[in-house]
């Protein structure tokens, strides 16, 4: 099957360092591709340049057979490639409901009759509730976002993202600044979607990263060192050395 990812010998530098390093993988139709590393190896760099924020130097990004390299955000989130923390407006005094709608709205460029009461337009709130329970939010339809917990609101955020029914989420550290039992929510929340959306997991809960993944990708100062399963990755010995004082790989 064609990938719906293909990203070919990426390169970023940002003066003397070379953020991304020749950077080449495939994502999967369903597939969750978690990319790892140290601090500072580039995972923020890559994510960016997949999301139009950040124009790679040289190199391509094959999305869904077509190139978007030198596509926008705005355009690439058209075409069905989402990136979860792009989604950071929410109106605290609004309902999730109302901000998934209005997520909703946002995409599709139009105003669906702006001057109407936004909870009557079907066209608006038939989806934002399908997402909203996708994400685990279904309780908390009516609830204001300044009662939601740190978490929930991260799982608004993911809400906001599937309404538009993505083809790939880019999902940018997800649990981060979580408890253990939000974290537990999200990976559980992740595992439902898994196989419905192509998604690409940059995460530092490693324990997160090996109950999720199907590959793994490890990039180290910009160059990708390793990719396999979980079990290929757990005991490949220059990945370990790689994570020696700054991580621990789950056993």
């Amino acid at each position: 099957m064609t990938p719906i990812l293909k990203i070919d010998s990426l390169v970023k530098r940002y003066g003397g360092l070379l953020a991304t390093d020749h950077v080449s993988l495939t994502l999967g139709r369903g597939e969750l591709h978690a990319i790892i590393g140290p601090n500072g190896a580039g995972k923020t760099t890559l994510i960016g340049q997949l999301g139009g924020e950040a124009r790679p130097d040289s190199g391509s990004i094959e999305f869904d057979g077509q190139d978007v390299t030198a596509l926008m955000p705005a355009q690439r989130a058209l075409r069905g490639l989402s990136r979860s923390y792009q989604i950071t407006s929410v109106f605290p005094e609004f309902t999730v409901l109302e901000n998934v709608a209005l997520a909703m709205q946002a995409h599709c460029g139009h105003s669906f009759g702006f001057w109407k009461p936004m909870l009557r337009q079907a066209e608006l709130t038939a989806p934002a509730l399908r997402a909203i329970e996708q994400a685990g939010l279904a309780h908390r339809a009516e609830s204001p976002v300044a009662d939601l917990a740190h978490g929930e609101r991260r799982q608004l955020e993911l809400a906001m993202v599937l309404v538009v029914e993505p083809k790939l989420l880019l999902l940018d550290e997800p649990m981060a600044g979580m408890s253990h039992q939000e974290s537990g929510k999200v990976v559980a929340l992740l595992q439902s979607l898994k196989g419905r959306y192509a998604m690409l997991l940059v995460e530092h809960d490693m324990d997160a990263v090996f109950a999720l993944a199907d590959r793994i990708s490890v990039l180290v100062y910009g160059r990708i060192i390793a990719t396999g399963t979980p079990a290929e990755i757990r005991a490949n010995e220059e990945v370990r050395t790689a994570y020696l004082g700054d991580e621990t790989l789950p056993i």
